[in-house]
């Protein structure tokens, strides 16, 4: 296995989510986690653009899924269906709302978890308005019956419903009204080519810049009435790992914090002290993910050192540090998967201000065996 190549995979969507819930860590309570939980999906309902010119960030998806709307709308016909992917918390659910918005159409919003059977799927398909918008969220955890009855039913818009068993099964065409699914997928590398060739658009969502999560923060800010300067607003942004479900987040945790503490105004020195209380360093990194480094530095002189003696150190189980905190330190640069054991880099060094050992004096795995 190349464990470069499954770096933030191993981790991302609801499988992260998933396996922290399992593990007592549970990823929606991470004051910096990306999944969102039940307060975050009420708070987002309200802050979420309703269409395409107030939508910031993804400047490419922006400017291709304006073209296939308004194409389709001037041809009378519904969009293309579109392919969402990209990791938690950037955007895809409200890309899914402005598409239905956008088309004038209502969307109906359902799980590939929640499809486990052929029949779920037919269910919702044969109850589809003409244009709807059918929102399938992680539609690549979606059941393989399922999956190939989707098929036909985005190609030919006709699913095929299988009547008895055995030899005297019979199959039912139904014909279904003309719609448009948006598939959102945290892992596009699982879904078969041939549900991902039925897709008229696929976008990948990025992670966003400081500068956009800024205007985020500001838009956020503004729609729930709190005072914040461009200095408290950037310093937000610096910590939400280019996620604006995370950005909004901490925005919210440091509103209480001025409210209690100042006079409910946010700037620099607001916003840094209220998230050293909640254990946000300066680039998004929480006690676990600080936890992790400070044990690979400290007591293994930077690795390469085994995923499961990591895990004892920090009093973690094994998943918990493989799926909820490495996978954003590898991509911040300040660890390594290797074949041999996790690495840490200079980055990470420098990141806790600490002074790498010289080359054969630290107290790795490295020195112990005389490699």
């Amino acid at each position: 296995m190349n464990w470069d190549d499954t770096t933030d995979e191993a981790a991302s969507g609801q499988e992260a989510a998933d396996a922290a819930e399992r593990l007592g860590v549970p990823e929606a309570e991470r004051l910096v986690g990306a999944v969102a939980d039940g307060e975050d999906q009420a708070v987002e309902a309200a802050l979420r653009p309703k269409d395409l010119g107030e939508f910031i960030g993804q400047e490419k998806v922006r400017v291709q899924l304006d073209l296939v709307l308004r194409a389709a709308r001037a041809r009378g016909a519904t969009a293309d269906h579109v392919l969402l992917s990209g990791a938690p918390g950037l955007g895809k659910t409200t890309l899914s709302m402005i598409i239905a918005a956008e088309m004038g159409a209502p969307i109906r919003i359902t799980s590939g978890p929640a499809i486990q059977h052929a029949g779920d799927l037919a269910a919702i398909l044969s109850s589809l308005q003409e244009g709807e918008v059918l929102f399938l969220d992680e539609i690549h955890r979606m059941s393989r019956p399922a999956e190939e009855m989707l098929y036909m039913a985005m190609e030919d818009f006709r699913v095929d419903v299988i009547v008895g068993k055995g030899p005297g099964a019979t199959a039912i065409p139904l014909e279904l009204p003309p719609f448009t699914l948006v598939g959102a997928t945290t892992r596009a590398g699982l879904l078969p080519p041939p549900l991902r060739d039925r897709f008229g658009f696929t976008a990948h969502m990025e992670f966003y810049e400081p500068a956009e999560l800024e205007r985020v923060v500001h838009r956020s800010a503004l729609l729930l009435d709190v005072g914040i300067d461009a200095e408290g607003a950037a310093e937000i942004a610096g910590r939400s790992r280019g996620t604006p479900r995370i950005a909004n987040r901490l925005l919210r945790r440091v509103r209480d914090y001025a409210q209690v503490k100042a006079d409910g105004a946010i700037n620099r020195e607001i916003a840094g002290a209220a998230l050293k209380v909640y254990e946000v360093d300066g680039r998004g990194l929480d006690r676990l993910d600080r936890a992790v480094l400070e044990a690979l530095l400290k007591l293994f002189g930077g690795g390469p050192v085994g995923l499961s003696t990591l895990a004892v150190a920090v009093g973690e189980e094994r998943e918990t540090v493989e799926e909820v905190a490495e996978p954003f330190l590898v991509r911040e640069g300040l660890l390594a998967r290797t074949p041999r054991g996790r690495v840490a880099t200079p980055a990470a060094w420098a990141h806790l201000g600490l002074v790498p050992p010289r080359q054969g004096a630290g107290t790795g795995q490295q020195d112990l065996f005389g490699s």
